[in-house]
């Protein structure tokens, strides 16, 4: 059964989770699928970014607890592949923009988190409700810690209370949050901009925000410098200052 769909256009795929039936639950099945269209995304070269959407009116509940539940005795649980996910979602070194319209919970979060940018409608809620069920969001603080105000993550974490698009705009979960009738246009856009960008740029780009800095400013300056050196010395950045010198667009830009 394919419980992730694909499809590419203009240098973006969207991958998108169609498993409506159990609110798109993160079943070993559903991450092992969405891991493969993230391995073919990744080594096509005509894909410049990622989209990640769904089918039905929740984006993801979290872990498919039916499997988990069956898994204890003697298998792998779910959230154990889950790791997997958030890390290829988090070093994928195409952008990658997650589209939210409608609700998400525990690991689920995690995705959204590990997107790049992530865009949300108002309405949609949020909650980290493991502490409701006895365990704990552990696996998912990998990708959500790092987007979280402090204070934002010790009251969502210890409560488990319910939150909205706004709140999640507020302490750093999504990137924006919308009303439902502008949310693709919102996608959409974002995808324009990122395809805009050189490919080894974008990776790059994305290796910054990434690194830990040095230990000291001059170390830090330095290497930075070298970087900064070595990408206005390439064939790519070659390529797009003569194409803005040249009024024109540079050629990694997907043709409409």
């Amino acid at each position: 059964m394919d419980l992730v769909r694909t499809a590419t256009d203009a240098g973006v795929t969207t991958v998108t989770l169609d498993s409506p039936a159990n609110r798109n639950a993160l079943s070993t099945p559903l991450m092992s699928q969405l891991l493969d269209a993230l391995s073919a995304a990744l080594t096509d070269p005509a894909v410049r970014a990622v989209t990640l959407s769904h089918t039905g009116p929740v984006f993801c509940s979290g872990a498919d607890l039916k499997e988990t539940a069956a898994a204890r005795a003697s298998g792998r649980v779910p959230a154990e592949l889950l790791a997997d996910v958030l890390a290829a979602l988090w070093e994928f070194p195409k952008p990658v923009v997650c589209r939210v319209a409608g609700p998400a919970r525990a690991g689920g979060l995690g995705l959204i988190a590990a997107a790049d940018i992530a865009v949300c409608v108002r309405e949609a809620t949020f909650a980290f409700t493991e502490v409701r069920l006895g365990v704990i969001p552990a696996v998912i603080s990998a990708t959500v810690l790092p987007r979280l105000s402090p204070r934002a993550a010790t009251e969502l974490y210890l409560t488990g209370e319910v939150f909205d698009g706004v709140r999640a705009a507020e302490v750093g979960l999504v990137t924006k949050a919308v009303s439902a009738e502008a949310l693709d246009a919102t996608v959409a856009a974002y995808c324009d901009a990122l395809v805009q960008g050189g490919p080894l740029a974008l990776a790059g780009a994305k290796q910054l925000l990434r690194r830990a800095p040095a230990a000291s400013i001059r170390a830090e300056l330095a290497e930075l410098s070298e970087r900064s050196a070595a990408y206005f010395r390439s064939a790519e950045g070659t390529e797009g200052v003569n194409a803005f010198r040249e009024k024109r667009p540079p050629s990694w830009v997907p043709a409409q």
